[in-house]
């Protein structure tokens, strides 16, 4: 097995193919169900539909990595903000202007909507997405909040623990009796609590306690199961296998079996996978729709919105995201009069846990 660097390097290049793969389900069997292609696309690129759902696994070993290295709610905030919303503004600028311009028309917002997505509080008050690929960032953006203020409140993991146990045991409750739930408690259980993909969150979190101390206890080797099966419970066969199978992939890259991932070309994937996500969709989709107009092949089109995909997410990536987060590093450098990292746990850089 490889080292620590070797690892986090092997879940970068797990986020830059998960990302890929959802790139590909929205170009191909999404925009066929929406809109039809000339072509009949292949039945397996559906399973891109639950990338997504390994991007919330390392988000849960991002974090409490994260967590454990910052030593105030406040610089914790402010690390993920950095992280998220410069290259998201940019995102809604740019795919709102592109709607207008090349449609579809059915995915254009008002600019009251647009401007709501900015703070990713649009979906709780009943506005739409700017891209339809958000709806998991407003989910990100919730556990953040979630995590942050159980580990500043609580600070230790035995007094954190039981809360992940009862988040668990509501999801499975909550996905068993899915339509059964209580009017008045829908907003609380589907939303705020997003119970179809918290056990994701909870499963990371306690694959990192695994990487940082090569052993788990047997409350947290139950919660591990408990939180990987809920999976199958959750999501409809084949797809539940699929999300399954995503666990152990991670697992395997956790523990060094996938060091042999960690090449350029997917960690560069890796690199842009957030700026991707956030521009991909229905950008791609007038990308793709423009082309049918001019009669150019259906595999033409698709390669045309994967093309732009790749040149808006490099502009956002290297023109707006590194130089963010440049900033904010010497920013927080200069005010820290003490270290960061209260308890420091690795000198590998970490990987992001956004896709």
């Amino acid at each position: 097995m490889g080292d620590s660097q070797q690892r986090l390097q092997a879940l970068d290049a797990l986020r830059g193919i998960a990302a890929l793969a959802v790139v590909l389900f929205h170009y191909l069997p999404y925009y066929h169900e929406l809109y039809g292609h000339s072509f009949t696309p292949w039945a397996w690129l559906e399973f891109g539909r639950y990338g997504v759902h390994l991007f919330f696994i390392l988000s849960g070993f991002v974090i409490f990595m994260t967590l454990e290295r910052t030593r105030s709610a406040g610089w914790f905030a402010m690390a993920r903000s950095m992280r998220l919303l410069p290259g998201l503004w940019a995102g809604i600028v740019i795919t709102w202007l592109f709607v207008a311009a090349l449609g579809p028309d059915d995915r254009a917002v008002g600019l009251g909507s647009a401007l709501l997505n900015t703070t990713l509080l649009h979906e709780y008050l009943g506005f739409p997405h700017v891209d339809g690929a958000y709806w998991s960032l407003v989910i990100e953006a919730t556990f953040y909040v979630w995590i942050g203020l159980m580990f500043y409140t609580l600070r230790q993991w035995s007094r954190i623990r039981p809360l992940l146990w009862a988040w668990v045991a509501v999801s499975y409750i909550g996905v068993l009796w899915w339509k059964e739930i209580p009017a008045a408690m829908e907003f609380l259980v589907k939303d705020l609590l997003f119970v179809r993909y918290a056990p994701l969150f909870v499963t990371g979190m306690l694959l990192y306690r695994w990487h940082r101390y090569h052993h788990l206890s047997l409350a947290d080797g139950l919660l591990l199961a408990l939180s990987i099966g809920h999976c199958l419970v959750a999501y409809k066969a084949p797809f539940s296998y699929f999300v399954l199978g995503c666990h152990g992939v991670f697992a395997l890259a956790v523990n060094g079996y996938l060091d042999r991932l960690a090449v350029r070309p997917l960690l560069w994937l890796g690199s842009l996978s957030y700026a991707v996500y956030l521009v991909h969709q229905n950008v791609g989709y007038g990308v793709i729709g423009w082309s049918y107009g001019l009669a150019l092949p259906g595999w033409a089109g698709v390669g045309l919105a994967l093309l732009m995909a790749f040149s808006l997410a490099a502009i956002i990536h290297y023109g707006i995201e590194k130089p963010a987060l440049r900033w904010f590093r010497k920013m927080r450098k200069g005010r820290e009069a003490k270290p960061a990292a209260p308890m420091p746990l690795m000198t590998a850089r970490a990987p992001e846990s956004l896709p």
